[in-house]
């Protein structure tokens, strides 16, 4: 029973934290190391990813739904969006794929604090400038393949542990001229093939992995459901939040993380 209350706690974790510029799975590799659970190869830290997906594919569910019978429709401007959103998945895929075999020797506590700090620096330097009310609708239009490929090399820098992906692509986004909510949810959208292909790779390669989980199955499920639940309310309100706020709060927020993540290291906590 403890095993589930410990699925339960890190599924609410992933689900608060993967759409925030925060790194969820920072969070993960540290909340894990401190409740003591064993992650097989990284399985359930990827594969509970999918509940957060799942609550993006349901806020946004009308939207997908008209911009997939776009696309079959042939209309200019859902085109063009699968086409820019395609474009930004390619880098990230390329370098997954090359690093996949190497991630362990990153995925470390360390690695996670460091990588907030300098985070943190960065979201703070790029996200300065005030919010005007004619920031607060998401225009697609805004983008460009040349935006969409420096947002897809964003993505692919947030393989290492502690980067957020949601961080990397909305500093990306800015950076390129986009204003915060388009940033935003372009970043949400940009995770929906990203990480289905990441959890359906780790399944695939060795399905008899769950079963060496702590919990196996069930807590594989409730871990799910929990980060489903906890999306659905984290990407609500940040959508609500940018409309009248710069990022600034999430780089203190980082940053602190990252200097408690050192101090746990330092008195051997973790």
């Amino acid at each position: 029973m403890l095993i589930i209350l410990i699925a339960l706690i890190l599924g609410v974790i992933e689900g608060i934290t993967e759409f925030l510029p925060i790194s969820s799975t920072g969070h993960l590799i540290v909340a894990e190391r401190l409740l003591g659970y064993h992650d097989a190869q990284d399985l359930f830290t990827v594969v509970i990813q999918l509940g957060a997906i799942a609550a993006v594919v349901w806020f946004y569910r009308q939207d997908l739904w008209n911009k997939t019978a776009g696309l079959f429709r042939r209309d200019a401007d859902a085109l063009n969006f699968w086409k820019l959103l395609v474009i930004a998945t390619i880098p990230a895929g390329i370098v997954g794929l090359l690093l996949n075999s190497s991630m362990d020797a990153i995925t470390t506590p360390l690695v996670v604090a460091i990588m907030l700090i300098i985070g943190a620096v960065i979201l703070w330097f790029v996200d300065r400038k005030p919010v005007h009310k004619t920031d607060d609708s998401v225009d697609f239009k805004q983008l460009t393949i040349k935006r969409a490929l420096l947002i897809g090399v964003g993505q692919s820098i947030a393989i290492v542990p502690g980067v957020s992906r949601s961080g990397a692509t909305i500093v990306s986004g800015l950076a390129a001229g986009l204003n915060r909510p388009t940033a935003t949810a372009f970043s949400f959208y940009m995770s929906i093939p990203v990480m289905v292909l990441a959890s359906g790779l780790k399944i695939v390669k060795d399905p008899s992995a769950i079963t060496q989980l702590p919990g196996g199955a069930p807590a594989l499920i409730v871990g799910v459901i929990a980060a489903f639940i906890t999306a659905l309310l984290a990407v609500t309100w940040l959508l609500r939040y940018i409309a009248h706020n710069n990022f600034k709060l999430f780089a203190y927020y980082r940053a602190a993380a990252g200097v408690i993540i050192l101090i746990l290291l330092g008195l051997n906590i973790i």
